[in-house]
């Protein structure tokens, strides 16, 4: 059998590629030596005891915040099946072989919840692992999120992908261990630095501005609790007994602290008290805090203000802000997600997956209805798909495209140019004509009626 080679990613510990049939911890392949064990977000924090653990580090409001944003928004966002046509114009079209798992992955899932399944364990763990059901036509008909924890990459010595799965009875794997293909896989990944079948979560990086945020809310709420007054100590004048001490330290702390904050402590025996810690003010608690979210949030690429952190900016644009917040965050897991699908769906023909990212990037009603006369007088839209736009049905001459008549196209205005004075508004004498031989009658009705022409023509000029 031939060997091959394990990959895991757990949490924001990434361990290096090791036989299966070894215990090793380092291996070179073709791409050169990994060394490492385990990758710290600062150097030497393994030795100074530094954890950033993932359960604590989700518990972190901005963290939490920014992945359940990015999350509920790409989910939201409805995905299509469309279908590219002669012109090479894609518009969205149905298939009985692609359309019912588009709609509905699995059978405890719809779509929204599926695609935020998805987005929540590229965000935590850098990875996605999508197992796919098929019929016997082998065509999908079923996708299942994976437990990321449980997924093992595995490389042969031929370069073929396979992945182990553990046993995830909610996906139908039932078997204690299983290997397939990487055919019968969709992995989406994220941040692959250390190696491009291992993604990474931007929690590696904001790990620690999460964990020092949390340490300084754990140490607000204990100030807060102890009635914002902070602890400090008792002196006397004079040397006291260790026991005088120990029972002076316990009568003040059952007496003064906590529930009974706020009390009138008697001192006696010239005893003083003394505080030692800093107030809140001094020690910029606020400011840390808001130091360590916006942290998170650039890490993640989510704008300040929509994880609640700051103000949003002076500028009263939605558009705006909406745009440059789907480019910024958005549209590389957008586009992931698209071109997952399509590979892992085994699109063939001109079919293809696309979101609607009008459900994101929506107008206010007054901008909408503006953008939609434009387009629709501008020649560009017919008004049924305006009103389409809208919600509104087609209506009697509504699928056809209309422009404004004295709209000219360059070549007529050419023609017009060309004439001898454009800009008159009679039109030039036709070329004469010469007369076929007739009686004499005829031809002098003809040159009667030449003259009266030619007499009005005048007259009209003048």
């Amino acid at each position: 059998m031939k060997p091959r080679y394990r990959v895991r990613a757990d949490g924001t510990d990434i361990r290096a590629v090791v036989p299966m049939e070894s215990k090793a911890v380092s291996l070179v392949d073709d791409r050169g030596a990994w060394h490492t064990l385990i990758r710290e977000a600062m150097a030497g924090d393994w030795q100074r005891n530094v954890e950033v653990k993932l359960d604590s580090v989700l518990s972190h409001s901005a963290v939490f915040r920014c992945v359940s944003l990015i999350a509920s928004d790409v989910a939201k966002m409805r995905i299509r099946l469309v279908q590219v046509d002669d012109d090479g114009i894609w518009s969205e079209t149905t298939s009985p072989s692609y359309s019912p798992v588009l709609r509905k992955p699995n059978r405890f899932q719809n779509r929204i919840q599926f695609f935020t399944n998805w987005m929540e364990s590229k965000l935590t763990r850098g990875n996605t692992y999508v197992l796919k059901e098929r019929d016997n036509r082998g065509v999908v008909i079923r996708l299942y999120v994976l437990d990321p924890t449980r997924v093992k990459p595995l490389i042969a010595d031929d370069g073929a992908v396979y992945y182990e799965l553990q046993q995830d009875t909610l996906a139908g794997q039932t078997l204690e261990a299983v290997m397939v293909p990487a055919k019968e896989i969709i992995h989406d990944r994220w941040n692959t630095l250390f190696h491009p079948l291992v993604g990474l979560s931007p929690i590696f990086a904001n790990g620690l501005a999460a964990t020092q945020g949390q340490a300084i809310q754990s140490m607000s709420a204990g100030f807060f609790q102890n009635g914002a007054q902070p602890g400090g100590v008792l002196t006397a004048p004079g040397a006291i007994a260790d026991e005088t001490a120990k029972r002076l330290k316990e009568h003040w702390e059952a007496n003064y602290t906590g529930k009974n904050r706020g009390r009138v402590a008697v001192l006696g025996d010239g005893l003083h008290y003394e505080p030692m810690t800093a107030k809140a003010v001094d020690a910029q608690l606020v400011e840390q805090l808001r130091w360590s979210a916006e942290t998170v949030c650039s890490v993640f690429g989510v704008p300040a203000y929509k994880a609640g952190v700051g103000t949003p900016p002076p500028y009263n644009n939605v558009e705006a802000l909406n745009q440059q917040y789907y480019s910024d965050c958005l549209q590389i897991h957008v586009e992931s997600v698209e071109l997952c699908l399509d590979e892992g769906l085994e699109l063939k023909g001109p079919y293809g997956t696309e979101f609607d990212i009008d459900d994101l990037l929506r107008m206010d009603t007054a901008t909408q209805i503006d953008a939609l006369t434009k387009a629709t007088t501008g020649g560009l839209m017919k008004p049924d798909e305006g009103r389409k736009k809208l919600g509104l049905k087609p209506v009697t001459g509504g699928d056809a495209v209309y422009l404004q008549q004295q709209n000219y196209s360059l070549e007529a205005l050419a023609k017009r140019d060309a004439q001898a004075d454009p800009f008159s508004p009679v039109p030039a004498e036709p070329p004469a004509v010469t007369p076929e031989p007739a009686n004499d009658d005829e031809a002098q009705a003809r040159a009667t009626l030449a003259l009266l022409e030619k007499d009005f023509r005048e007259a009209l000029n003048a």
